[in-house]
């Protein structure tokens, strides 16, 4: 089998346009396909360069450069009531770099003259503002005190030009992302005495977009990565898996569209001047569907979409809480939001994807608060009434992160948020418990003890999960 690297393949060499912070399977199967694919149709002429942005990732990095950034990115789905497969083979990443272990390298790189676009996925936790954050570290620990201390520098170096501002797309699945992310880049600015020449600069020469992604990407398919090997021919280690369903909608100013035609390249990415109503649609319904999914469906012993699904309990809870308590509180044609949301939920039968669940629990506490909060916040203040399965799914969160569910599970979330949860369990006591977690302002950014009957709603079904277990609780739940 052959290696695949520049000596198996061709090449193309572009010139590096796009700034990339993630290296994670999400932007690879989804933005840097769409790219290939636009370069490859003479539509876009761009290099991608990588940046990681946390320290470490040696290991990555070091797949990364023995592939030459190479690798395919392999697509499965349904497609008009039939499968479909796509495999391709992504030519567009220039190099990867992390910038605390060659930080001048970093530097040059955002110092680029014919840099343009900067496109990120740092999680939903990476645009966060950290107060104090160090900008003239190498790099800045946070996200927006990194992209705040670059845009200063190219400022400073070609002295205020308006046109070598830059366009942040950010990916990030929270709300108004890159809205949020320009407005923490400013307050850093302002906290950091940078002048209001440079922040009259970012205001007008860069563009912060919000944007809303769509493809389920479960990564590299080891079960089945030999047969997958043998049939692309390459000894590929990078190898991506996705359905092949994707949207990409992106809302702000014209200049990205002008920039970043993928839509000309017959893919499904969307302008629009506001993304806010598509986004509460496909954020709700998909993603808190999800989330809301995976604490239930982990303590039923469930390991992939596919599994929760075919588990009646699982199936019923999902689609009862998307029809009663999700698609009320979004608040338009009913009967366009139900047709949009069984396309949406059909996608959960996806036979060839085995998306799992312990990797769609990823800093679930973060996800929880911006994907299903907002329809328990929603059903009280515009329906005077209680989202009891969204809500009985985050007291399934909190079992489930507390060390004393049905299930031996490791959580991948902030660690001092886990080991909060962890440390004040007490069974005597779930009520104070459950207070104390909703209370704790470093782990949320809402203010979810301020919701009426939240903290009591939310105990029950933590109780009724440790002393009758999870399926009997489920049961009585949608009872």
């Amino acid at each position: 089998m052959k290696p695949l690297n520049k000596t198996t393949v061709q090449k193309p060499s572009y010139p590096v346009k796009i700034m990339q912070f993630g290296e994670g399977n999400f932007l690879r199967a989804f933005v840097d396909w769409m790219i290939d694919k636009a370069n490859d149709d003479s539509i876009l002429n761009h290099g991608i360069a990588i940046v990681q942005p946390i320290a470490g990732g040696e290991f990555v990095r070091e797949l990364f450069e023995n592939q030459d950034c190479l690798y395919h990115v392999y697509l499965e789905g349904i497609k008009d009531k039939q499968p479909v497969k796509e495999v391709a083979l992504v030519k567009s990443i220039d190099s990867i770099i992390n910038p605390y272990s060659d930080y001048q390298k970093y530097e040059t790189l955002f110092l680029r003259e014919d840099l343009e676009i900067i496109v990120s996925n740092t999680t939903e936790a990476g645009i966060r503002y950290e107060e104090g954050d160090d900008l003239n570290a190498e790099p800045p620990k946070s996200f927006p005190a990194k992209i705040t201390a670059l845009l200063h520098k190219r400022f400073q170096k070609f002295n205020g030009d308006l046109t070598k501002g830059l366009q942040m797309v950010c990916c990030e699945l929270i709300e108004d992302n890159g809205s949020t992310l320009r407005e923490f880049v400013l307050k850093h600015a302002a906290a950091n005495n940078l002048g209001a020449d440079f922040e009259t600069w970012v205001k007008t020469a860069c563009s912060f977009y919000d944007t809303l992604v769509d493809r389920i990407v479960p990564g590299f398919p080891k079960e089945t990565i030999n047969e997958i090997k043998e049939e692309i021919g390459f000894d590929d280690n990078l190898v991506v898996k996705g359905e092949y369903f994707h949207v990409w909608a992106i809302g702000g100013d014209s200049i990205i569209k002008e920039k970043l035609p993928l839509d000309k390249a017959g893919l499904n990415v969307l302008f629009m001047d506001d993304i806010r109503p598509f986004r509460a649609k496909k954020v709700r319904i998909l993603n808190g569907a999800h989330t809301a999914m995976v604490p239930v469906a982990l303590q039923l012993g469930c390991e992939t979409v596919m599994d929760a699904f075919n588990t009646p309990e699982v199936e019923q809870f999902i689609n009862r809480m998307v029809a009663d308590e999700v698609l009320p509180g979004i608040g338009e044609d009913p009967e366009q939001l139900k047709a949009f949301a069984a396309k949406i939920l059909e996608r959960f039968y996806n036979p060839y994807l085995k998306h799992y669940l312990k990797d769609i629990s990823l800093n679930s506490l973060s996800k929880w608060e911006t994907r299903d909060f907002p329809t328990v916040a929603d059903n009280y203040n515009k329906l005077n009434k209680k989202a009891r399965l969204t809500t009985f799914s985050f007291a399934a969160l909190l079992v489930l992160y507390s060390g004393k569910s049905e299930v031996n599970f490791t959580p991948n979330d902030t660690p001092e948020f886990v080991a909060f949860i962890q440390s004040t369990f007490n069974k005597d006591d779930i009520k104070g418990w459950v207070t104390g977690i909703i209370n704790n302002d470093k782990i949320w950014t809402a203010k979810l003890g301020e919701l009426p009957g939240f903290a009591d709603e939310v105990a029950a079904g933590a109780a009724a999960i440790l002393n009758k277990g999870i399926k009997e609780a489920v049961k009585e739940i949608l009872a």
